[in-house]
Order: structure tokens, then sequence, then C-alpha cells
């Protein structure tokens, strides 16, 4: 089966959105949605994320489920905002309770943060199945980039989040805590594994540094043939290599910690404080 797929991409964050939807029965997905979040002001709003419900509107379609690849570091998740307005279910792979037992210590955030998953209406297990529409979905885990990575394959797609880049551009980072790039590799594998002709959508892309347009849809043959870390049949332990280099040459992304704080708790800032405001913490002398 193949499902109608539309990317609503953030250039603010090189965020690409998803609307995946089952052309039969107008039932729908949304995957990897973003809130739009100024680190100047603290101010959070919604235009990306109006931008599906928008698409969602005009196509007359029921989402039926809200969905994240992993606890993203680059960008806040709109799926609160968008469960409230479009119904749905919000899921997330099973890892996010490591997640959230490593960052809800680091952020002294133990008693507000639950590391149970509780805030998502299910966690997806490795081979789990669900449905849009008339179309199955497939949970394959993959972790290493964060231990929540999931892959899901819907019908003909595939939807591998942060753990793989464009070709040109290589795969995840693994220098979070959490991560492991010999487990990434092995994550990798199991993507290439899936059918060449699959078509691949990836949760970023950042135009090869400005030398191509943006890009977001690739296929596992492409990346098996030219990915350009993990392509051509390379070994785990020159990939590992690679990967524990170019990390330890990375800073961090911009909005690792309001993004994380916001993104365990299923798209909801902390609880509100006495006064009714809620805060996000930046812990000094940590990373």
């Amino acid at each position: 089966m193949r499902p109608d797929v539309t990317c609503v991409f953030d250039e603010n964050t090189n965020s690409a959105s998803y609307v995946i939807s089952d052309p039969n029965s107008r039932h729908a997905a949304i995957i990897d949605p973003v809130l739009d979040f100024d680190p100047v002001s603290g101010r959070t709003s919604t235009e990306t994320a109006e931008r599906l419900v928008e698409f969602v509107c005009e196509n007359d379609l029921t989402v039926g489920w809200i969905l994240e690849t992993h606890v993203h570091a680059d960008h806040l998740t709109a799926s609160a905002w968008l469960k409230d307005r479009l119904s749905g279910r919000t899921g997330v792979g099973r890892g996010i309770t490591e997640v959230q037992k490593t960052f809800g210590a680091l952020f002294n955030a133990v008693d507000d943060v639950p590391s149970d998953g509780s805030q998502f209406d299910k966690l997806f297990d490795d081979g789990a199945t669900f449905a849009i529409g008339g179309i199955e979905g497939r949970v394959i885990a993959t972790p290493g980039h964060t231990p929540a990575c999931v892959t899901y394959v819907i019908g003909d797609t595939c939807f591998v989040g942060d753990t793989m880049l464009m070709p040109d551009s290589g795969t995840a980072r693994c220098d979070f805590p959490g991560g492991d790039a010999m487990e990434l590799f092995k994550s990798l594998q199991r993507i290439l594994e899936l059918p060449g002709e699959m078509r691949l959508f990836v949760c970023h892309d950042y135009g090869a540094d400005g030398t191509r347009d943006f890009a977001w849809e690739t296929t596992v043959q492409e990346q098996r043939d030219t990915n350009t870390h993990v392509g051509g049949g390379t070994l785990e332990h020159d990939y590992v290599q690679m990967r524990q280099d170019r990390d330890a040459t990375l800073s961090l992304p911009r909005l690792i910690l309001p993004a994380v704080q916001v993104n365990m708790r299923a798209g909801n800032p902390p609880t509100a404080e006495d006064n009714g405001t809620s805060y996000l913490k930046v812990p000094l002398n940590v990373f």
C-alpha cells in the first residue's frame, strides 16, 4: 500500500514534520511536529504546527496518531498542542523511559517527570504494529542516537527520525546521554535491510551546508549505495571510530536544554509554579 506523504519543513530548526495518510480511508498520522520557540524571549508559538492543521482540515483527514521518532534535542514538539486540536493518540518508543530517568535526574525534576512514559498514550516496543486506516505500520527500535529512537515503517515508507540523514549528510551523532555509536551502527543495518525501493524520510536537513536545496526524501537503496557515513558496506569498527572522532568536534544543539525538558513530557511544559508560570532550567557546568 502506498500512503500519501506531505512534509512541512521548518527552516528555523531545519526540521521535517510529516502528515501520512491512507488515500482510501482519509485516516492519517502526524510525525515529529514542531512547536516554534524563541530562546531569547522564552515564547512559544504554533505557526508551524498550524500548517499541519490546515493541511489536515483542507484534505478532510482524521488524525489517529501523533508519533515521535525520539526525544528531539533540536526542536520542541507540538504533539500536545496538536492532540488538543485534532485528537489522536501520542506514541513514542519505549526507550523514552530511559531518557526520562537520565534527564529527569539531570534537571532535578524526578518528582515532576514520572519515568514510566505515562505522558504518552502509547509506548512502542520493537516489532509493534499499528494502523493508519487500512495501512499497517510497524515499529523498528533503532537506538544509538538516543535510547528512544524508533523507525516507523508504514506501507512503502519509513520514517527514520535523526538516525539517518540524507545520503550526502550521513547519520546521527551519538554523544548525547544514552547514545552509543556501536548500537547506532546495528540500528542502521536494520534500516538498510529494508526493501531498496522503500521511500525513506528524514527528520532534519541542512542543505549540505548550503550547497543544495533542502531535501527530506530518499530511498533505502540510495542510502545503501551512497550514504557518506555508512553506505557502500562500511565496516562497524570504521564507522564507530569515524562517529566518535566526529562527535568530539560537535557543539550541542542550540535548543537542547529547553527541547528535552518539554519533549520528554510529550510536549507539555514543566508543572507551573505557584505564580502560574512554567520555568525551564539551565543546569550550569553539566555539559
